[in-house]
């Protein structure tokens, strides 16, 4: 979760391998950045100009990691690697050796959050002590994908704690597994929200690609936070099997990345119906998320934008400069900008359903793993309370969990409704206006409208704020419209081209 649960009204404001010095060297005389910061696509082009292998590049980021996850700026964004990695690796590289790809993302590492299962000695405990113990069973839905799609598990990231629901008060990217994380723009700064691990991470320059989760603002709040693309899909696009849930109600997976392109290409491999999530049925398939990514996209494009939000003590908006220059490009690549009072609807009871969900889904989830110290969420909180920590963090908020009185029908009515609500004031302004999308700064309102209704949502960079921090354009639409999103969102990238790499100050 993200904005603990309520949005803040601000302004707008190696032998026979190619050596890793050569590997530096090809690199830099086709692009102007260090290997670490290369995009999946560059990278596979590398690959299969035979100027770079997946071993090569699997070592250049372990060790980038061992220098910069615990010493140095100490990130804390890597939680766990993967003792597999460089075998998978070699063994990515002898497919491509015959001949035999499996796409675009072959022997390209990816980080997951630490709450994806993975059928391999890497454990999967939410950022949670209580959840160390054998690793899961299977892989999640998702993880599978991606290993079919030859994509190189590097590890797992750290998070905040049973994503942020441990208790509203912790500092975001806490968790007790994994300790503090930090922004690598800005060390003192906040990670925001429970995706901070994969967020700072790709930022950080230890892979190009990590799967995070948002149940509200998880992912694109940690993308704005550390200046990264984030994409969070129509709820149902994406599976949740072998996810450690707050609630399927509202919790889908999701991507960061450093370019809207590799966030497509993610697209491309996690879309896919899974018969043990009900509500990827409805959901399209066989998309081409590239197909549509143009430097010209915007031209001839409405987007609204929000001039004031109506309810919820919203109020109006004063742009940052920041966002004014986004809308400055927006309109020199021929949008039409369509200034907005955006309808905010009654959120009475949300967070009421979403613990409901998961004092009911929770469960489910432990009985499906094995060998674990807990397997109640009353075991969880027994856990924590007699192994609090250095820091001593408390658990209010998997107490008040744990105590609420409500059945999971009723959570998901109440969330239904909530959910209907939201997302008819984000189509109604849409057909009312006749947009093509909508777009807004990291304000809270819209971060959360989008999540709320299960829309999707793309975070891009655009700029640095005058403390040292990213700041970022928010586009979101009605559910299903990722490709126009992505298409938006890809020329607002290339004509911006905000994309700055961290300082570690």
């Amino acid at each position: 979760m993200n904005n603990r649960f309520k949005p803040q009204m601000t302004t707008l404001a190696p032998a026979n391998l190619i050596s890793q010095k050569s590997i530096c060297a090809a690199f830099a005389s086709t692009a102007d950045t260090a290997l670490e910061y290369a995009s999946a696509s560059e990278l596979s082009e590398m690959m299969a100009s035979n100027e770079l292998t997946a071993v090569a590049l699997i070592e250049h980021l372990t060790q980038r990691i061992s220098d910069m996850n615990e010493q140095g700026p100490a990130i804390r964004a890597i939680i766990e690697l993967n003792p597999q990695a460089l075998d998978v690796a070699k063994a990515m590289d002898e497919e491509r050796a015959q001949g035999q790809l499996r796409g675009p993302l072959h022997g390209v590492p990816v980080l997951l959050k630490d709450n994806f299962d993975t059928a391999d000695s890497m454990q999967t405990s939410a950022g949670s002590l209580a959840l160390v113990g054998d690793p899961a069973a299977q892989d999640a839905f998702v993880v599978k994908q991606l290993r079919d799609a030859g994509a190189i598990l590097l590890g797992k990231t750290n998070m905040s704690e049973m994503s942020g629901v441990r208790d509203m008060s912790l500092p975001f990217g806490w968790s007790g597994r994994g300790g503090q994380g930090k922004n690598p723009h800005l060390l003192s700064a906040s990670t925001s929200g429970s995706s901070s691990g994969p967020a700072a991470a790709v930022a950080a320059g230890f892979a190009p690609l990590a799967i995070g989760t948002e149940t509200n603002g998880s992912i694109t709040g940690p993308a704005s936070a550390n200046g990264v693309v984030g994409v969070k899909p129509t709820l149902g696009l994406f599976s949740r099997s072998g996810v450690v849930p707050i609630t399927r109600l509202q919790d889908t997976p999701g991507t960061l990345t450093r370019t809207v392109r590799d966030a497509a290409l993610l697209f491309n491999i996690l879309q896919g119906t899974d018969a043990a999530d009900a509500a990827t049925a409805d959901a399209p398939s066989g998309i081409d998320y590239t197909a549509l990514l143009t430097t010209d996209a915007l031209n001839g494009k409405r987007i609204g934008y929000p001039l004031a939000y109506e309810g919820a003590n919203g109020g109006p908006l004063t742009p940052s400069l920041e966002m004014l220059g986004a809308m400055a490009t927006l309109e020199e690549q021929g949008a039409a900008l369509v200034p907005l009072t955006i309808r905010f609807p009654n959120m009475d009871r949300y967070f009421d359903g979403l613990m409901g969900g998961m004092k009911h889904e929770f469960p489910e989830y432990l009985a499906s793993r094995s060998g674990l110290l807990v397997n109640s969420l009353q075991e969880l909180i027994d856990f924590n309370s007699r192994n609090p920590g250095e820091e001593q963090y408390g658990q209010k908020m998997l107490e008040a969990i744990n105590a609420v009185a409500i059945s999971h029908p009723e959570a998901s009515a109440l969330i239904a409704e909530i959910s209907a609500n939201f997302k008819d004031a984000i189509d109604q302004q849409i057909n009312e206006h006749n947009l093509d999308g909508l777009m807004a700064e990291a304000d809270g309102y819209s971060q959360f409208s989008a999540a709320a209704a299960g829309c999707p949502a793309i975070t891009v960079p655009s700029g640095m704020s005058d403390g040292g921090v990213p700041t970022s354009v928010f586009f979101y639409g009605k559910q299903w419209s990722e490709p126009q999103l992505f298409a938006m969102a890809y020329s607002y990238e290339q004509a911006s081209q905000e994309l700055q790499h961290p300082a570690f100050k």
